[in-house]
């Protein structure tokens, strides 16, 4: 039988972070401390930090990070007196996540669950849910946002890192030769999904604003505030070409 995609990604992403992947580097003790004192940043993209106000005051907010592993958020809310819950399917990540939670002495509820399928938690169970770009890794992103809605409380936020499907146009991040078309999806197109196993990318996906906007509004949410985002590194950042997008989105009361 061959495998689910949602396992393959999951092994990948495994692999990566054996291998020092950036996104699965768990934050130092003095970031942790520095947390602590009021003085943090976190990532929702790439590069731009979100935007403090997107927040509001953390203490005593239930907060969910979804697909968010790997030890670089989590730590951060729990310094601020979140009470944290962090969901992904990748173990590796969620054992940063364990470790660091014993390093510095704080509770936090880990969850291995694959983001595709019902989150297992009860309507209304959290006030915000914090979902770096991962949903690249998924084929069907408006299933994820109806989840979000449901378990999140009326006047409850949602801050999503969004790829825009830029990056698929082209052959890897030092490129600006348009090689693929969109949508990309390597389930549809056997010669992306060779391309994507040739390089390592595990099995991932393009979506457009009406899936990644038009989905949280069709799910029942407002959007408050938005932001681009680029690679960080490589041409299309060099050229200043957005690649990402962050979104802030309430569940009304």
């Amino acid at each position: 039988m061959e495998k689910r995609y949602q396992d393959i990604n999951a092994e990948t992403i495994d692999r990566w972070v054996e291998e020092g992947w950036e996104w699965g580097v768990p934050i130092s003790h003095e970031k942790y401390l520095e947390a602590k004192e009021g003085r943090w940043d976190v990532l929702l993209t790439p590069t731009k930090p979100v935007p403090h106000e997107w927040f509001g005051p953390l203490k005593g907010k239930r907060l969910l990070g979804l697909a968010s592993g790997g030890a670089q958020q989590m730590p951060v809310f729990a310094a601020l007196g979140a009470k944290c819950t962090v969901l992904d399917y990748s173990p590796r990540q969620l054992e940063s996540e364990r470790q660091v939670a014993a390093r510095e002495g704080y509770g936090i509820e880990i969850v291995r669950a694959d983001m595709t399928q019902p989150l297992p938690f009860p309507d209304g169970a959290f006030d915000l849910i914090f979902h770096p770009v991962s949903n690249c890794y998924v084929e069907e992103v408006e299933p994820i946002w109806r989840e979000c809605f449901r378990v999140l409380a009326p006047g409850g936020v949602l801050l999503a890192g969004l790829d825009n499907g830029v990056n698929f146009l082209f052959a890897g991040e030092a490129s600006l030769t348009v090689t693929e078309t969109l949508p990309f999806n390597p389930l549809k197109n056997p010669a992306q999904r060779r391309m994507l196993e040739r390089e390592d990318d595990g099995v991932q996906f393009s979506h457009t604003a009406e899936e990644q906007l038009g989905g949280q509004l069709r799910a029942g949410f407002t959007l408050t505030d938005l932001y681009e985002d680029t690679n960080g590194s490589g041409p299309l950042h060099d050229h200043g070409v957005p690649t990402f997008w962050a979104t802030r989105a309430v569940k009304s009361k």
